[in-house]
């Protein structure tokens, strides 16, 4: 029987130019969450499974891959744990957990895979890593904006100039679902469907409301609202002035947009009626960022009363998440990953003509090393020159320090500079100090 080589549907196996890219981009999120004050944290892979059902609505729920009991389980098809879905959930449980322990408003970020049975699709994977900020403990806008802040500077930093992050409030669309008639009982389905407007279209929104079972002229009135033009604050005043909580949650709105103008995020939030974010934890602001022609690249929001289901009180809370793989599939798409990053290249490789030259080599590639420059070390002796000369260019060295008998009857290295192709006979002693001399001269 032959073995399948292929990674199960929805994985990927990562090759190092793939590990390469990854490390490239948690380097820069991570390194703008930290400058923001956030905090890192870890959690199991796996949850309690009653940890993680019924936090994201039935849909979510389905799709949350669930781990056999042990012993009897894989008879009876029972499960007692699951595979996280995502890292807010567990971030809720963590703060109930060690509620002592942790400062009065909790900064953290989270950079972890997460496990979904979903169909595969493009940038849509079944395991695949996020990149979380959140703050607990405030109900203040200033969060908010805070967080839009660092996640405008991580996707800039990264060269993404032509995002949007589109914002709208739970309450607002629940005072839009009331007064386009649509009962409380269809609410969440309802959600659910609006959710898919930007992969299904208006057609298809409309189709799934009337599956659902929401009349066509309570539907048609939501999709005005998804459709309306020029100011969507405006407009909503408009539509919610009969509305009270949905006009307080506008209010809400008004005071992030306002607040995003004092940071980066203020030239990339634009309100957006449509905005569902299907889970259904959440309970104030919801945000996401997208890019046209590519689709979403992260979501978040508020969610006040999660941290409740495990602690028996209500924490306010607000957090985005990054999709760490679509923002790789998307600039390596664009050529945005720097050079070397792709490459992986090498500053020098050293290589030897003998048995009798191994020690040399590996003297000199440890003492390059010691001097902070990357060397990898050809392995196999050869009397010609061909074999390393053509491993060094695929590393993309710039220089290949070469040890033989007549580099050793010499007393000498012998250096070749890869771009110009020269190459020169060097004393032993002196090599390492003039191979780090060709490289700071023709950095990268």
């Amino acid at each position: 029987m032959t073995s399948h080589t292929q990674p199960a549907r929805g994985t990927r196996d990562f090759l190092p130019a793939d590990v390469r890219r990854r490390a490239y981009v948690i380097d820069v999120v991570r390194g703008v969450y930290e400058r923001y004050g956030f905090e890192p944290l870890e959690t199991p892979a796996f949850e309690h499974i009653e940890t993680l059902l019924g936090k994201y609505g039935d849909e979510g729920n389905r799709l949350i891959f669930k781990i056999l009991e042990r012993g009897e389980g894989g008879a009876s098809g029972r499960a007692d744990l699951a595979l996280r879905y995502d890292l807010t959930v567990p971030l809720a449980r963590v703060v109930a957990q060690y509620q002592h322990d942790l400062p009065r408003v909790f900064k953290r970020y989270q950079i972890q895979p997460v496990w979904r049975a979903d169909r595969p699709a493009r940038g849509r994977f079944r395991e695949f890593y996020q990149c979380d900020v959140d703050a607990v403990g405030s109900t203040s806008p200033v969060v908010e904006a805070d967080i839009l802040g660092a996640v405008t500077d991580v996707l800039v930093a990264l060269g993404f100039d032509d995002f949007v992050i589109r914002l709208n409030h739970r309450r607002v669309l629940a005072a839009l679902l009331a007064v386009s008639g649509v009962e409380p009982g269809s609410q969440a389905g309802a959600l659910v469907a609006i959710d898919k407007l930007d992969k299904i279209g208006p057609d298809g929104v409309a189709a799934e409301l009337a599956a659902r079972g929401i009349g066509a002229a309570s539907a048609a009135r939501l999709m005005e609202a998804f459709a309306a033009p020029g100011d969507r604050l405006a407009w909503l005043e408009g539509a919610l002035e009969t509305s009270p909580d949905g006009a307080a949650a506008l209010g809400e709105l008004r005071r992030i947009v306002h607040l995003c103008q004092a940071n980066a995020a203020g030239a990339h939030v634009r309100v957006d009626a449509s905005l569902a974010r299907g889970l259904s934890y959440y309970t104030g602001a919801i945000m996401e960022v997208a890019v046209e022609g590519i689709g979403s690249l992260g979501g978040g929001g508020r969610y006040d009363g999660l941290v409740g289901m495990f602690l028996g009180r209500d924490v306010p809370a607000c957090g985005f998440s990054l999709g760490l793989e679509r923002i790789i599939v998307v600039m390596a798409e664009r050529g945005m990953f720097p050079p070397r990053i792709a490459a992986g290249a090498v500053d020098a490789v050293v290589t030897f003509m003998d048995e009798e030259s191994q020690a040399d080599a590996l003297q000199m590639a440890s003492a390059l090393r010691a001097m902070a420059h990357a060397v990898d070390l050809y392995p196999d002796a050869g009397r010609k020159i061909e074999k390393p000369l053509k491993y060094a260019a695929a590393r993309g060295a710039r220089a290949l320090i070469i040890f033989g008998e007549q580099e050793r009857a010499r007393g000498a290295a012998t250096v070749r500079n890869l771009e110009t192709r020269e190459q020169h006979s060097v004393p032993r002693a002196a090599a390492a100090a003039a191979v780090a001399r060709l490289l700071a001269a023709s950095p990268r």
